[in-house]
């Protein structure tokens, strides 16, 4: 597909969150691509708006139609104005403006051979079976990678075809498995058991290597070996909806619309003529008919999910990145039509005629009358208004839809989040994504707030705000923030939409009232906690490293500057340090004093550059020498243990300690780092120049100055509370900045690096340990939009306001292996008060505007929440 020299840098601050689901190889193949997608439907633009967020190289947009009605009721990108209009002629303007790093390019005319050999992906979109048949044999003679998308209704197929010598690089993106060795034994079968500080996520059939193993050295040199799992810390579609879609290009292709009973009888005719070929043992025909009545139909969510998972392949297709589609997939969510009888549906020159052609009038009109409070609007929060917008959600006379997000807009969001445009930088989101969602929609009626939903503002969404409401939706990037408005929901018998991804991960939860069970409680996160005594002396991944990294980051150029300012600024600072208790006193106002005297009278406040230089070097010194070689003298590298055992051994790996040399790369740009970021909290300018650095070290010492700032504490803390208004020209600059410019990932890299390089670990490049360091989640539009749509599906229930709970789904999926697993909710969880006969549903009581209750209750079931 390219040459690396052919390829432009990668914008890492736009491609953020995407580069750590794709990595930089991929993102470096995808941008070589050439993309034809054919159909500008609501599909159609779909598939288009994922695959220019993701970063390929070229798009070209096909359509001959022009803009109906029905187009409206999923085309995001085309208005009202657009009417009698060329699909791609009006897309293609707003599609180029997603992403400046995309060309992209409409053609009108029909599709022909000379057309698709010019591109190395190949996508249709509401095309006849002729041209499928046709374009996907001249794809595949030719190498071409060919996809097929559609959508009828409630239902969506998926196909791809691309090649036999098409080659996977990465199968699921999962970081290969290192686990640490706690013994071996010497079964045969051995048996090897792991340390229990994390599992080892491996399967039956994986292959794994040893590496630095003690005692049975000869397993160093072995070849990969089979495993069979013994633990987690030991090691030892349906066929009808084809036939039917199928029966459905047919009857297309002779203009007949499949909406009323004769119509759904005679589709049903071809469906069992086709299955007479098939021989299916047992034909669905209840799904036939429901199929039927609803496959004119255009739905957003719908078309969301598998917008979403068609974009995914072609991303495929470019970078060779996942495992793609072996080859159909088919998807239906016909459990959200009504519980009784179906719905007389009709077109009648509306934007929603897609939708009441499923639903009819009467549900289109309830849908516009919901009171809906979105909670977010990044990802998750744009895909979900933009489907509002086009289902009409509130958008009646006596709809409304609140929206709250306390954050702003940053360039690294428009990646994904594509409501937003770089003109929006530094705007709130939740104006900008109202204001987007009106212009597609302008029906639409929303209120934007900037507020953070916590207990603080429970005097803006309070008991009246709640029961106001039919309805919540939930697009937050946290456990606790999700777990509260649960809560709230809860307490105020409202449902809730949920929904969450993680690279090309997704889930989505749908609460309803009396029937499922709510999201609960959080779970303890303790158990994912480092110990400390393992990140001062014992690491052993790269984890360890680099939170140890971090800390090291808060506590000279966070932690120390703030308690300066602290003591410069409050008088009491000083008494409320010692209450503290000497130790940790001691500790603190050391650093102070510290930083607050110059390298001449044995502190360590720089008056150059220089100082900063020699600051750091003697820092290093200190951190990767010194304190290693502490620890050694401590427990020696042929320790024993009480029990007789080797000290060093499993988790715990022997250090040992690196002397300096400023031509070794993490060596030098520690000392770059540290000096850069010690300078700028005293206002002295630095240079990332390493020549320089170079030959300032040529004249430091190897040794840290031996003076400790503690003693000095003890001796003269007097002095402090009597001259620190004398000193108030020492006021630090804070440095809490967490950007390139400040030096903080250089420093947190450089000295993660250092300190695995003292214990044996594997280092971790820039990108991996910022992903790691940052806590950053990896994102991407496609699964966004999925999970999205799959949460909309959801939405059509609740408004109809559907009592089985047989007819809601909660949903897993991995776009890049293709695993969705849909299933049914779990009831609440009911719990018996003995000799009182009550059974509870809920975990909270709706108390404001009640009376209280008195005296005892007997004999009552009560069900009063999710």
């Amino acid at each position: 597909f390219y040459k690396m020299s052919e390829i432009s840098e990668i914008d890492e601050g736009f491609y953020s969150r995407q580069l750590y689901v794709l990595g930089h190889e991929a993102m470096h193949r995808m941008g070589s691509a050439k993309v034809l997608i054919a159909g500008m439907k609501g599909l159609g633009v779909e598939i288009a708006k994922n695959v220019v967020l993701s970063g390929v190289k070229h798009v070209t947009v096909q359509d001959e139609g022009m803009t109906t009605w029905s187009d409206l009721s999923s085309q995001f990108f085309l208005k009202e104005s657009h009417l009698g209009q060329n699909r791609a002629a009006c897309s293609v303007q707003q599609l180029a403006v997603l992403n400046p790093h995309v060309v992209v390019e409409q053609y009108t005319g029909p599709l022909d051979e000379n057309l698709l050999l010019q591109y190395q992906v190949v996508v249709l979109t509401d095309s006849s079976l002729e041209d499928q048949k046709r374009f996907g044999e001249l794809c595949h003679s030719h190498g071409i990678k060919f996809i097929v998308a559609d959508t009828k209704g409630l239902c969506g197929q998926l196909f791809c075809d691309f090649g036999e010598k098409f080659e996977v690089l990465d199968r699921d993106g999962e970081m290969p498995a290192s686990v640490m060795i706690q013994s071996i034994s010497k079964d045969n079968p051995g048996v090897v058991i792991c340390t229990d500080d994390q599992k080892h996520g491996l399967s039956d059939g994986d292959n794994v290597i040893f590496s630095e193993v003690q005692g049975m050295t000869e397993l160093n040199n072995m070849a990969p070996v089979g495993i069979k799992v013994r633990g987690q810390f030991f090691l030892f579609l349906l066929y009808h909806l084809h036939l039917t879609i199928k029966a459905i290009y047919r009857t297309v292709s002779t203009h007949l619309l499949v909406l009323l009973q004769s119509d759904a009888d005679y589709l049903l005719t071809i469906v069992r003529e086709l299955n007479e070929v098939a021989q299916l043992e047992e034909l669905d025909e209840v799904t036939v008919q429901s199929l039927s009545y609803t496959a004119q139909g255009d739905l957003a969510p719908i078309n969301a999910f598998i917008g979403g998972l068609a974009a995914q392949e072609v991303i495929k297709a470019c970078s060779r990145k996942f495992t793609p589609l072996q080859q159909w997939l088919y998807f239906d969510a016909l459990e959200c039509l009504p519980e009784d009888q179906p719905t007389e549906c009709s077109f009648n020159g509306t934007r929603y005629d897609g939708q009441i052609a499923v639903f009819g009038s009467a549900f289109q009109e309830k849908l516009q009358r919901q009171k809906y409070f979105l909670v977010g609007a990044g990802a998750i929060g744009c895909e979900l208004l933009k489907n509002f917008a086009l289902m009409g959600l509130g958008a009646g006379d006596d709809g409304h839809i609140t929206i709250t997000d306390m954050d702003s807009i940053e360039r690294s969001n428009l990646n994904r989040q594509f409501l937003f445009r770089t003109h929006d930088v530094g705007k709130p989101k939740s104006k900008v994504a109202a204001r987007a969602a009106c212009d597609i929609n302008p029906q639409m009626r929303i209120t934007a707030h900037q507020n953070r939903l916590d207990a603080d503002s429970e005097g803006v969404y309070n008991y009246c705000f709640f029961m106001g409401l039919d309805g919540v939706a939930a697009a937050l990037d946290n456990v606790e923030a999700r777990v509260y408005l649960d809560g709230r929901c809860v307490q105020h018998q409202k449902p809730m939409l949920e929904g969450g991804t993680l690279g090309t991960k997704g889930h989505t939860l749908v609460v309803v009232p009396h029937l499922t069970e709510s999201y609960g409680p959080a779970k303890s996160s303790s158990s994912n906690a480092i110990p400390l005594c393992t990140l001062k002396n014992f690491p052993h991944r790269i984890e360890h490293t680099l939170q140890w990294a971090r800390d090291q980051f808060e506590g000279l150029f966070k932690q120390t500057p703030e308690n300066v300012n602290f003591f410069l600024r409050d008088t009491a600072f000083i008494k409320r340090t010692l209450d503290l208790g000497d130790t940790e006193a001691l500790e603190i106002l050391g650093g102070v004093w510290s930083s607050l005297h110059d390298t001449e009278a044995g502190g360590q406040r720089p008056k150059s550059w220089e100082d900063c230089v020699r600051w750091a070097r003697c820092k290093w010194e200190t951190l990767f020498n010194n304190e290693i070689r502490q620890l050694l003298h401590c427990f020696p590298p042929d320790e024993k243990t009480t029990h007789g055992l080797p000290f060093w051994s499993g988790s715990k790996r022997c250090p040992h300690p690196l002397t300096f040399d400023p031509s070794i790369t993490t060596h030098i740009e520690y000392v770059m780092a540290g000096a850069n970021l010690y300078g700028q909290i005293y206002g002295i300018k630095g240079t990332r120049d390493l020549t320089s650095i170079r030959g300032i070290l040529e004249n430091v010492l190897n040794e840290p100055f031996p003076y400790s700032a503690i003693i000095f504490v003890q001796l003269f803390l007097p002095l402090f509370s009597s001259c620190y208004i004398l000193i108030k020209k020492y006021l630090m600059f804070l440095l809490i900045q967490d950007d390139d410019s400040n030096f903080h990932m250089d420093y947190i890299v450089a000295a993660s690096n250092l300190r695995a390089e003292n214990y044996d670990i594997p280092a971790a490049d820039r990108h991996k340990s910022k992903r790691i360091a940052g806590r950053i989640i990896p994102a991407i539009a496609t699964t966004t939009a999925a999970v999205a749509g799959l949460m909309c599906l959801e939405l059509y229930k609740l408004v109809q306001g559907h009592q089985k709970i047989s007819s809601y789904r909660t949903a897993y999926i991995n776009l890049a292996v293709q695993y969705f697993v849909m299933s049914q909710p779990s009831r609440p969880q009911q719990f018996e008060v003995s000799n009182k006969n009550i059974i509870l549903e809920c975990s909270s009581f709706p108390t404001q505007g009640t009376k209280p209750l008195t005296g005892s209750v007997v004999g009552v079931t009560v069900s009063c929440g999710a």
